[in-house]
């Protein structure tokens, strides 16, 4: 590891529970603090998770937004009784083409929020608490410097301790390691939970697949410095597992988001555009099935572009 990378561990560092709500309380002052939840078919957590950000964190958040990605239960029904404000993904920015995936709506998010801080938090959490945000939020109203704070947890699985993030360590973290060693800091770089300065994100592209959390992380550090990011340490975080062939799908996408930065940023010369074409079997009979899935992305600009639109 570098050894800026070693200092900024030392220094960029903190717990959930250096941050307590009394002490942010203070510290936010005029500063309005929106938090954002993207979600497709979590009716089982959603409920939960806005009723405790509203019940634990009055006076701290200032707005709970859901952006409703297409789905196919009641999430949207739900998320409004528990009260927060719902948008449906494609209903914001209606003059542009729809494009699919998580980015895509957390892009969105930044034209129907207001909050100078925006906290991202997944929607299908088990075991969300309250810290999950307050910990986000301390670093970024307690030093000015810092403009994006990621959240590092433990990943249990299936009643184990361990073995969740499985993207992470066998494609997210080679990644990084080779190309952004910079980077090589950050415990979860995939992490749903982070937060940042709005005047940070609005000028920062978004891709809009499962690539969005490491083309962020990418970009603010070429744009704002290894110094201005900053990472806490939540505990514990569980959510419902994905299958293999899900798991795959998703680390083709952050392949091509990695791809996308390394030409971007000169890193390589390509000779070739990649196919964003995945083939997948599965045991079917006595042979195997072969299934192909389209695990292309593609790019919002930064928001700040779009400013005749913002709320």
């Amino acid at each position: 590891m570098l050894p800026e990378v070693e200092a900024w561990l030392r220094g960029r560092t903190s717990s959930a529970d250096d941050w307590p709500l009394p002490a942010l309380l203070e510290r936010k002052g005029a500063t309005t603090v929106s938090v954002v939840l993207p979600a497709r078919d979590e009716r089982a957590t959603i409920g939960t998770i806005i009723r405790v950000i509203r019940r634990e964190l009055r006076g701290l958040v200032d707005e709970v937004v859901v952006i409703d990605s297409r789905s196919s239960d009641d999430t949207a029904a739900v998320a409004a009784r528990a009260g927060a404000a719902v948008h449906a993904q494609d209903e914001i920015l209606p003059e542009l083409k729809p494009l699919d995936g998580k980015g895509e709506a957390l892009w969105k998010s930044l034209a129907v929020t207001s909050g100078e801080l925006v906290v991202f938090v997944d929607s299908d959490l088990r075991d969300f608490r309250a810290s999950m945000v307050t910990g986000l939020l301390g670093p970024l109203l307690d030093d000015p410097s810092v403009v994006y704070v990621k959240g590092c947890y433990d990943r249990p699985l299936l009643g184990a301790p361990t073995g969740g993030g499985r993207v992470t360590e066998l494609v997210a973290r080679p990644l990084i390691n080779l190309h952004w060693p910079q980077l090589a800091g950050f415990v979860q770089p995939l992490a749903g939970e982070y937060a940042g300065r709005r005047s940070a994100l609005e000028r920062v592209p978004f891709i809009t697949g499962y690539g969005v959390e490491i083309g962020l992380l990418i970009d603010l550090l070429e744009m704002a410095g290894l110094d201005a990011l900053a990472q806490v340490d939540l505990g514990s975080r569980e959510h419902s597992p994905q299958s293999t062939e899900a798991l795959g799908a998703m680390a083709g996408q952050i392949m091509l988001a990695v791809w996308s930065r390394l030409e971007r940023q000169g890193k390589m010369i390509p000779l070739h555009e990649p196919s964003a074409r995945l083939s997948q079997f599965s045991r079917a009979g006595s042979g195997h099935k072969v299934t192909t899935r389209d695990v292309s992305i593609a790019e919002r600009p930064p928001m700040i572009t779009m400013a005749g639109n913002l709320r």
